[in-house]
């Protein structure tokens, strides 16, 4: 099988500062991938690099067989993104701001609506469809987000923290989801700092920590013969010392003499 996204050699800075350095990947069809590190990584800058939003960087990106650089449009046009946080035009209705983004992809209009009413009415936001979003709540702004972001059927999903804000329910229904796009062939590009979710949807896990991949695997092969869970494996490989410690440090800061 050929991989649909294949990183080689990627590297980005700003001035002095290396975000990324030598990022190796294959990714296949079909494939949930949870791309985890501590904050500074360098995840948002792979995610920024794979949607096109960042250009510069050193290295070979390739998607659907293509070079991203030089196929930009084509790409993003089977790429749907989930940022964490987004502007939603909160003075529109989901009704309006969800035709907006189905008209960026040259969906029909009744494509549009058809979809827009299913996926709504999946997340109980139906009887909302009409009501302007900037008296939403950041998880019905968050369900409306997804929406946008899978709206045009997209081949890659990519997705930055898709649960904030959302409660139990949305949280059941969106790992359903992933399950559900899986099988559709869908390959699905996840990062998030909620170890417990990444450890159970994801088939493959990628751990980045100051701009290098620190491991790759599935959960039992990050393991090593071991029974951690994700988030004791994520805690040796980026924490530089013993959590525990540095929780009864904080504390004993927080009681000091002012």
């Amino acid at each position: 099988m050929q991989p649909i996204i294949t990183i080689r050699q990627l590297n980005k800075q700003y001035g002095e500062k290396i975000v990324l350095r030598d990022i190796n990947l294959n990714i296949y069809p079909g494939q949930i991938i949870g791309y985890i590190g501590p904050n500074g990584a360098g995840k948002s800058t792979t995610v920024k690099i794979l949607t096109g939003i960042i250009q510069d960087y050193s290295g070979e990106v390739m998607v659907f067989g293509k070079n991203l650089r030089d196929n930009v449009l084509e790409v993003k046009s089977k790429v749907g993104y989930i940022p964490e946080v987004a502007e939603l035009y909160d003075l529109l209705t989901p009704r309006e701001y969800l035709a907006f983004i189905g008209k960026l992809y040259h969906l029909p209009d009744d494509v549009i609506e058809d979809r827009s009413r299913k996926m709504l009415d999946s997340f109980s936001l139906l009887g909302n469809i009409d009501q302007r979003m900037d008296s939403f709540s950041k998880g019905m702004r968050q369900k409306v987000l997804i929406t946008s972001g899978l709206l045009h059927k997209p081949s890659i999903v990519i997705m930055d923290e898709p649960l904030s804000g959302l409660d139990a329910n949305a949280v059941i229904l969106i790992k359903e989801l992933l399950q559900a796009l899986k099988q559709e062939g869908k390959t699905i590009f996840y990062c998030s700092h909620m170890m417990d979710v990444v450890e159970k949807v994801s088939d493959r896990i990628v751990l980045i920590n100051n701009g290098s991949i620190m491991a790759d695997g599935t959960i039992d092969e990050l393991r090593q013969n071991s029974t951690d869970s994700l988030e004791q494996i994520f805690q040796r490989l980026t924490s530089g010392g013993n959590q525990v410690q540095k929780a009864d440090d904080l504390a004993a800061a927080m009681n000091d003499r002012v």
